[in-house]
């Protein structure tokens, strides 16, 4: 996967600060003091759509054997980096096996100590931060694990122009070690979700000095000893590791698989494991295979089109509105997706984040050519000729998709063309230079997030060059904003004003599908990322 431009509990406020703590103990749920009992409650229900299809073993994890995994999402550009742009496979060899970072997200949503032991807000406003590195951590080269080398690993992506964490990041005025194993950072506005940031898969820690990034050196649960990109990667376990009931298999196998046919073949006749982007049309015969279970995750990844609306004649928001309507959704999740996922309503939030907008705050928009041609005319376009860029590449069925879309449109007074071009080159010539194109976003756990990194006037990844000077205020007065009603509200304004006026339409919500052999046992699944947040093999064993 391209990862591009890739909950709480209960808390209370005291003292003169807000306090927001996690439990020194691994595996212990995090504390957001001042986000209140209705964000737990919200995030308990927005995972609620994690379906195992057949219950997940959840016994005492067993130590041993080899796990082969076969994954989609490679090329023989990956880099170990991550501050350089990672698929899949580099994803699942890095956060999955090799490091550790500060903070991960489990399946129901909750912020979760990893190298950070505990975290609080230092000041009021949630512009200062202390978040106390855990000791006793080696990495594999024998090091200890130090404050230092904490600093060096963010400052690696606040110093380059390549890595998408820069502009998260950036609100960092300073960050230093207060001398007791505590990592100190001070933000230029206040940020209630910022420990949210942090649990980024691509924030991972590596020893201060660190150039050679693809040796995989970290503190994670197994060493690497090949890395062949875009083929093969192979690790053994840590003897060492930190981490008690993780890292369960003697070694790993990572194989890059990326013909789906091959992959589920190679699933069916034992070669493999595990596998990753099952195909949605074929889901269903696979989980009847004896011996195969197949798990979906629903979480936040989006499929979308967008339109640049900086660009005619997408730079008229009637036209935008116009494309909206002519959108068929349901037919789209039942026919691309065969019912793997949820609708969309044109915006980015989904009923996994905590401030998704109701339908009575939000009606679920609905195909409707009597308003399509509406909006045309308003724009004096009454018979409208675009082109849709696609490919399989920009998401599974994009150019079903694509046909689908153009056939709904066409009772509109929409004529599409479909482009096709072909994968290479796709994300580099076609997402974000062409006027309208299929896209898909992963999706980020907080509205500030997704909205941060794809909306904001600036967003390197505002792939709409949507800008509107009201939702980028209500953005950073969201972002510092205590009060949990006030929060919502804006929120809810945002999500409004993105599917009413913005460049995205947002067809459905997609679900990621693996592919596992029932010799394999594990609990409930995360559903921020693929492949159990990218962890499944840190998190999984061998019943």
């Amino acid at each position: 996967m391209k990862m591009k431009k890739e909950a709480s509990e209960r808390g209370s406020l005291s003292g003169d600060r807000v306090a927001l703590t996690a439990t020194s103990g691994f595996g212990a749920t995090s504390r957001r003091a001042f986000l209140g009992q209705g964000a737990a409650l919200g995030a308990a229900a927005a995972f609620g759509g994690l379906i195992l299809p057949r219950p997940a073993r959840a016994a005492a994890p067993v130590r041993g054997g080899r796990l082969r995994m076969g994954i989609s999402g490679s090329s023989t550009s990956d880099s170990l980096d991550p501050a350089l742009p990672f698929s899949a496979m580099a994803a699942v060899v890095a956060i999955g096996q090799c490091r550790n970072g500060l903070i991960e997200v489990d399946a129901g949503g909750n912020l979760v100590p990893e190298l950070c032991e505990e975290w609080e807000s230092t000041t009021d406003d949630a512009t200062g931060w202390r978040f106390m590195i855990r000791s006793g951590v080696e990495f594999h080269n024998g090091k200890s694990l130090e404050v230092e080398d904490v600093i060096f690993s963010i400052n690696q992506h606040r110093a380059s122009d390549k890595s998408a964490l820069r502009a998260l990041l950036s609100s960092i005025v300073e960050i230093r070690d207060d001398g007791a194993r505590g990592l100190l950072i001070r933000l230029e506005s206040g940020n209630a979700d910022f420990p949210f940031l942090l649990s980024d898969p691509r924030l991972q820690i590596y020893p201060s000095g660190t150039t050679d990034f693809n040796s995989g050196i970290g503190t994670g649960g197994y060493i690497l000893e090949v890395w062949d990109p875009g083929l093969r990667a192979f690790s053994r376990r840590n003897p060492n590791y930190w981490k008690e009931g993780h890292a369960n298999f003697d070694e790993v196998e990572t194989i890059a698989i990326e013909d789906v046919n091959a992959r589920t073949s190679a699933l069916r006749s034992g070669d493999v494991d595990v596998i990753n982007r099952v195909e949605r049309a074929t889901a269903k015969r696979l989980d009847a295979v004896e011996g195969v279970n197949v798990v979906v995750q629903n979480g936040y990844k989006h499929y979308t089109l967008p339109m640049r609306a900086d660009t005619p004649p997408f730079d008229n928001n009637d036209v935008r509105l116009a494309i909206k309507y002519a959108c068929k959704r349901q037919q789209m999740l039942d026919q691309v997706l065969f019912g793997y996922g949820k609708l969309g309503n044109d915006h980015p939030i989904g009923d996994f984040n905590r401030y998704i907008a109701s339908e009575e705050e939000l009606p679920q928009r609905r195909y409707d050519p009597d308003k399509a041609r509406f909006h045309l005319k308003q724009a004096g376009m009454e018979n409208l000729k675009v082109q849709l860029y696609s490919s399989d590449v920009a998401f599974e069925g994009a150019v079903d998709a694509a046909s689908l879309y153009k056939e709904s449109a066409r009772d509109c007074g929409i004529d599409i063309e479909i482009v096709r071009h072909p994968p290479d080159g796709y994300w580099s010539n076609v997402w974000m230079n062409q006027a309208w194109c299929m896209s898909y976003w992963s999706g980020r756990p907080t509205e500030d997030w997704q909205f941060t990194e794809g909306y904001l006037s600036t967003a390197n990844y505002n792939d709409t060059f949507w800008r509107n000077e009201r939702f980028d205020r209500l953005l950073f007065e969201a972002r510092s904003e205590l009060d949990e009603g006030r929060r919502r509200e804006m929120y809810v304004e945002m999500q409004r004003m993105v599917s009413n006026e913005g460049g995205q339409v947002v067809p459905a919500f997609a679900a990621d599908l693996l592919g596992a052999s029932d010799a394999l046992a594990h609990g409930d699944v995360a559903a921020n990322w693929d492949a159990d947040g990218y962890r499944l093999a840190d998190r999984w064993w061998f019943a």
